[in-house]
């Protein structure tokens, strides 16, 4: 197959969109599919270049003239490729493979990575809609697409080419016990229940220490929350690092306090670093944890308990080893060769509807 793959950008900065359609585009060329990423750019094109898929560079900010330029640049990119499949990631890249079909006979397919995102809905203009959770599906279904150009696909980034194994990473020297987080600084990912959280727990725990992983617009506040606590130098904010996996192998317990989240990839990655995982009961949070049996889950918003989770965990050393067990079992379905075979699999269905529909089309 022939395929593109539309994303905002390319850079390597936690963006789980850009690491699955990034891993995506890797896998599907190294398989022997031709594949092209259209994108701002990044750090990763280096990496897509390394597995043979090729790079086109397009502004795609939504501001008209660069919207103006972005879709004359595409059209040149359609007739020097001539895809079989569209796959786009963003909202603004399937507009564009949708507006700019004509003339062209390629399948569209996208994903929904974000649906709580008003213009998600806009993905239904695609020929499949991948859903990336259950719960993305149900809740774009109650949206308006149909349900019979739904499929799901739940994220997996165990085996990723962006990463080595986890073996090969070595852990850092941090205090102990330790609690960590790896997400963007944003209010929607619970970073202030988590710290009012640590807070009650840390009354109790005083060699306990808390890592913010992660970097975002609202990092300052949380800072300034941090701060006022009586604990505040214990919550240490470490910034974006590019091989998070080495504070997972360094804690004991990682947190997602998300107050939405459709299927974050740091889950896969926590349980095969093997940490007790405490999460909130949102989205495809509990999908990524079997359904509660590889993570305690929690009500989001909810920073008691919260607490009360992280508390129970430090205060038994065989509770907390359990749940480090439990985290690292059925691992097999989070890996990414999964999530190509599936993929591959959505695209094989429209291309054998279309190819049905041509021979049965009347005279």
């Amino acid at each position: 197959m022939r395929i593109i793959h539309i994303l905002n950008h390319v850079q390597e900065i936690g963006n789980g969109i850009v690491n699955v359609a990034v891993d995506l585009a890797c896998l599907q060329s190294q398989a022997g599919d031709d594949v092209a990423v259209i994108s701002a750019g990044g750090e990763y094109e280096k990496l897509l270049n390394q597995f043979g898929v090729k790079h086109y560079k397009i502004n795609q900010n939504r501001q008209l003239i660069n919207i103006i330029k972005a879709a004359v640049s595409y059209r040149a990119i359609l007739q020097e490729f001539q895809p079989d499949i569209v796959h786009a990631h963003m909202m603004t890249g399937v507009v564009l493979g949708w507006a700019l079909r004509w003339g062209n006979r390629y399948i569209l397919v996208a994903t929904v990575h974000n649906e709580f995102q008003r213009s998600s809905v806009l993905m239904g203009l695609a020929d499949r809609v991948i859903a990336v959770s259950k719960a993305v599906k149900n809740s774009m279904v109650q949206r308006g697409i149909p349900e019979q150009k739904l499929r799901v696909i739940c994220n997996g980034t165990l085996g990723s080419p962006r990463t080595r194994k986890i073996s090969d990473y070595q852990p850092l020297n941090l205090q102990s016990p330790a609690i960590a987080t790896v997400a963007g600084m944003y209010k929607r990912k619970g970073i202030t229940e988590l710290i009012a959280a640590f807070e009650e727990v840390a009354q109790n725990f005083p060699q306990v220490h808390l890592y913010l992983v992660g970097n975002g617009p609202d990092k300052q506040l949380f800072e300034s929350q941090a701060q006022a606590t009586a604990v505040s130098n214990r919550i240490h904010f470490e910034g974006f690092q590019p091989e998070p996996q080495r504070y997972l192998l360094a804690c004991d317990i990682f947190v997602l306090a998300s107050h939405r989240d459709p299927c974050p990839l740091v889950l896969s990655e926590a349980r095969e670093a093997g940490l007790a995982i405490v999460a909130t009961e949102v989205d495809g949070i509990p999908e990524a944890l079997d359904n509660g049996k590889a993570g305690l889950l929690v009500p989001a918003q909810n920073s008691n308990k919260l607490a009360q989770a992280l508390i129970q965990l430090l205060s038994n050393k065989d509770t907390l080893q359990e749940w480090k067990q439990r985290s690292q079992e059925n691992l097999e379905w989070l890996n990414v060769a999964r999530v190509h075979q599936e993929t591959l699999a959505v695209y094989e269905e429209l291309d054998f509807q279309a190819t049905f529909s041509s021979y049965t089309q009347p005279d």
